[in-house]
């Protein structure tokens, strides 16, 4: 077995386990006990692969970028999963998830969003499946993300909005946690990221691992090797990242790069990097790290993307960084948004200003020339035109 994926008890390395309140015991027990003798029958799997490819759109496309490559002096190749059905790759768990709720009797969903891209991926789930849907999402992205409140709505969900705390992902994650504790038997809660008890980090992880399984055969076509020498995504929780990473933990020379968002800078006080600033504790049902004051109060976090400013990472992304697998940068705000503006005017792809600081580490490289190079562009950018119109005075 890999020694970066979950072991038996659910941790990796230090990182993990499930720290959950009695009342949510038989919830995550269940899914511990079930999740992967279902995810792993064949006729699940079969219905799978189906809807990933004739709803979603898979395999998304590995696409040479032939500009960003000139500027940078390298071969960049850019996972298109800002092309999947509803922009992002959020589907390709929400899709996972809904068929596992299906198995499981479930009849309510319910689900946390902070950029709005996994509740809209839940809600269009849920009305593919004929399911009832709550999504709670924080107050702040409500207005920062009314398109796809919007969207959600169109879709028959309920979009209950968190107001306490920095009314953002943490919040909406603490109120869809007590809807659970509430409504521990109809109900299963979609976890949109590689966060909360286990076996959640494990099951997003491996559905979302389809993007590295498709890079592999698409690298081997294009470059005659299924392997890169540098493979990048953007964290925030971390699933993007999971995915991209998956096939590729033990190819040992396989550099990895995880870009979080340092906000306003890393030691502004406002900043969401989480491997730089965080300490070692529990949050939302798992050990990992996470940004704490010093008796153990989370920090609030803050990044111009709205699917990035989470406090923490997820376990497994702990692990990769506390062992040296993968290399854990940041990207300010503005890096990120020029970013973002550059892979716009070299390629006519506008990407999601989560994918921006992905982009943006870069600036910050330097190649010898003959490197393959991976990015995940996570998510497209419609969702945050107006940000980008409000920053760069459109």
């Amino acid at each position: 077995m890999s020694k970066y994926q979950v072991n038996q008890k659910g941790y990796y390395g230090p990182f993990g386990g499930a720290y959950i309140p009695e009342m949510l015991y038989p919830n995550v027990e269940e899914l511990q006990q079930q999740y992967l003798s279902i995810i792993e029958d064949p006729s699940f799997k079969e219905e799978f692969e189906q809807l990933l490819r004739d709803y979603v759109g898979r395999p998304s496309p590995l696409y040479p970028a032939k500009r960003l490559s000139e500027k940078y002096g390298t071969n960049i190749f850019l996972k298109r999963e800002d092309l999947n059905h509803t922009g992002a790759h959020k589907i390709n768990n929400t899709i996972g998830q809904i068929l596992l709720a299906e198995k499981l009797g479930k009849k309510r969903i319910i689900a946390e969003t902070g950029a709005g891209q996994h509740g809209v991926a839940t809600a269009t789930v849920c009305a593919l499946k004929g399911l009832e849907c709550v999504v709670y999402m924080g107050e702040i992205d409500i207005q920062r993300q009314a398109p796809n409140v919007a969207r959600m709505k169109m879709m028959g969900a309920t979009v209950i909005a968190a107001t306490s705390g920095s009314k953002t992902l943490k919040d909406a994650t603490n109120e869809a946690l007590r809807d659970w504790i509430n409504n521990p038997v109809d109900t299963h809660y979609i976890i949109g990221s590689v966060v909360g008890p286990h076996p959640y980090p494990d099951m997003v992880a491996r559905f979302q691992s389809i993007i590295s399984e498709e890079t592999r055969k698409q690298l081997l076509e294009k470059t005659g090797k299924a392997t890169p020498d540098i493979v990048m995504a953007c964290v925030g929780g971390g699933s993007n990242a999971a995915g991209m990473f998956y096939h590729f933990l033990d190819d040992e020379d396989v550099q990895i790069i995880a870009v979080e968002a340092a906000g306003h800078g890393v030691d502004s006080g406002e900043s969401a990097a989480t491997t730089q600033l965080g300490q070692e504790g529990v949050l939302h049902g798992s050990r990992s790290i996470l940004m704490q004051t010093e008796d153990g109060q989370v920090i609030e976090p803050y990044s111009i993307s709205a699917g990035l400013d989470y406090p923490g990472i997820g376990p497994q992304h702990a692990w990769l960084f506390k062992s040296g697998r993968g290399t854990y940068v940041s990207a300010t705000d503005e890096e990120a948004m020029n970013a973002g503006l550059l892979l716009t005017k070299l390629e006519g792809i506008i990407p999601a200003i989560e994918s921006s600081h992905a982009l943006a580490h870069l600036e910050k490289m330097t190649f010898k020339g003959d490197e393959t190079v991976v990015i995940c562009l996570s998510g497209r950018g419609d969702k945050d035109l107006d940000n980008y119109m409000k920053y760069f005075g459109f």
